[in-house]
């Protein structure tokens, strides 16, 4: 049986801004193996790499030196056409800020990623159609962006990167402008896609999200600093209530005593008189 290849491997990755005395180290010697269907969260403080590392796996960016393979092929050697073909077909992106085109409508941002794979009108509208019910948000197919909701918005940017079904989604800190409710319906979609066998790279503060993710990578200083295998909790299920209010148990009545014939409640007998002659 043949071995499979990780979907990415990096070795020795380095990520070098500025020259001279500016110069400085985003990356700096990132060794990461990443796995077929494994949920990863990517944490560490501000400025030690993780929006960078997310760029280069997408192939938005480029590293200074070191190995970048993606599905076993070397990310150097390929031309850029190559690149940009990779990302509309194996990699979909969900970013913080949603990055809507304000000018669309909510069907034709969700179709947007298929026009560069030459699939006509038509079966476009209709692949997003599909999508957005499936998130919910049939009804607001030519709804406006800013006439969404935070959470509704990222809904529809999570469908927008699905549309073209990648093998690989890279979330960078999708929840970071929603509230509570929103963040859990958001990691609860992601969890979902997980579960179909997408692999998901995320990037977040939030240690919370880590509950969602097989594995959480810490990040320092631009290379990884732990990485940990999250072993899944067995929750036990509660026992299924009926809704509504909780009905007052009416507890047994008290068995009255029987009570006992007195000697004076006793009938008493009479003896008939005698007639006078």
């Amino acid at each position: 049986m043949a071995k499979t290849l990780p979907v990415i491997e990096l070795h020795d990755l380095k990520k070098r801004f500025g020259v001279g005395d500016a110069e400085h180290y985003a990356l700096d010697g990132m060794d990461l193996t990443i796995k077929k269907g494994e949920f990863i969260a990517i944490m560490g403080p501000s400025g030690c790499g993780k929006t960078t590392l997310l760029n280069i796996l997408g192939l938005l960016d480029q590293s200074s030196d070191g190995e970048y393979k993606l599905d076993g092929v070397e990310v150097s050697t390929l031309r850029q056409s190559k690149k940009a073909h990779i990302r509309s077909q194996q990699i979909g992106f969900v970013f913080q800020s949603f990055n809507l085109i304000a000018r669309l409508n909510v069907i034709d941002n969700v179709a947007l990623p298929l026009t560069y794979k030459g699939i006509p009108k038509t079966k476009r509208l209709q692949m997003a159609s599909d999508i957005l019910t499936n998130f919910h948000l049939g009804e607001r197919e030519y709804y406006m962006p800013y006439q969404l909701s935070g959470g509704q918005t990222q809904r529809v940017a999570i469908a927008r990167a699905l549309v073209n079904e990648p093998s690989i989604i890279l979330a960078d800190e999708p929840t970071g402008n929603l509230d509570s409710h929103s963040s859990h319906i958001i990691m609860e979609e992601l969890s979902d896609l997980h579960k179909r066998g997408n692999t998901i790279i995320m990037v977040t503060h939030n240690p919370r999200l880590t509950s969602y993710a097989s594995r959480v990578i810490t990040m320092l200083d631009g290379h990884v600093d732990t990485d940990t295998m999250v072993i899944p909790e067995i929750v036990a299920v509660a026992p299924k209530r009926p809704l509504g209010p909780k009905s007052k148990k009416k507890k047994p009545a008290k068995k009255k005593p029987p009570v006992k014939k007195s000697a004076s409640t006793t009938k008493k007998t009479t003896t008939p008189r005698k007639k006078k002659t």
